[in-house]
């Protein structure tokens, strides 16, 4: 009997710059989910690696990427034909900011540049109704800081999607899909106070001539440990799951 792993789906990558130092966003995946993800199995799906199937799936995080959900590159769109059969399966899913806009749209939601611009750097998002009992936000605080760093956005959720955290900028900072074991996060839980400060400073010729304050945004980064529990929680979730009712 082939046993099930949990399978890190990378979709792109972050600045060379930053992976010679730091890693790339499968390491970083890994690294937040803790023991498990460090048997997790990375899937290098933007350079053509095989997906896996559902049966040999015990969880499923697809990561960030710079790519853009709308570009409907050959691979992406191979992932968001794949993702409907995963959910059916009840495989425990968790797409972030890239893998967030891909599983909304690959089950019935909009996809689309955000009207407001980019949202970058340390922010506070609330909590909504719909996370009260949530498996993975239930036991978050009303009020979180997290780190984000995204143009596009989930412009109308999957019918089914239930809302779970927004903030003035993004409304759709997290949901669960139906009483499934699917989520999405717009905002980052892999990132570290390093990388963010990074991200900004990689993009700060661009955020001054869109009259972005850099300075102000470097000051207002800090450590996010409760966003990075996002991943911790899944990975209890995929655990809880494998391991099956109590007996």
């Amino acid at each position: 009997m082939k046993m099930k792993r949990l399978h890190i789906i990378k979709v792109g990558s972050t600045y060379a710059s930053i992976a010679r130092r730091y890693g790339d966003f499968d390491a970083w995946t890994a690294a937040a989910l803790g023991p498990l993800g460090t048997e997790a199995r990375v899937v290098d799906a933007e350079h053509g690696a095989a997906l896996p199937a559902a049966e040999d799936c015990s969880g499923v995080v697809i990561t960030g990427s710079h790519a853009m959900v709308t570009d409907d590159l050959p691979w992406s769109t191979g992932i968001e034909r794949w993702i409907p059969p995963l959910i059916e399966a009840g495989v425990p899913v968790l797409g972030i900011c890239y893998g967030h806009q891909l599983l909304a749209r690959a089950m019935g939601g909009r996809v689309g540049y955000h009207p407001l611009g980019e949202e970058i750097g340390t922010v506070e998002i609330n909590l909504l109704d719909g996370s009260a009992g949530d498996p993975l936000f239930g036991s978050f605080p009303p009020l979180f800081f997290a780190h984000a760093a995204h143009s596009q956005t989930v412009l109308s959720l999957p019918p089914n999607a239930t809302p779970l955290a927004a903030n003035a900028h993004e409304p759709h900072h997290a949901f669960r899909l139906g009483d499934s074991c699917a989520w999405g996060v717009q905002f980052h839980p892999e990132y570290d106070e390093t990388i963010m400060r990074l991200y900004i400073m990689a993009q700060s010729g661009e955020l001054m001539k869109e009259g972005r304050d850099v300075l102000e945004l470097m000051v207002e980064v800090s450590e996010t440990p409760v966003a990075a529990k996002t991943l911790t929680n899944f990975a209890r979730i995929v655990q809880e799951q494998e391991a099956g009712p109590a007996r």
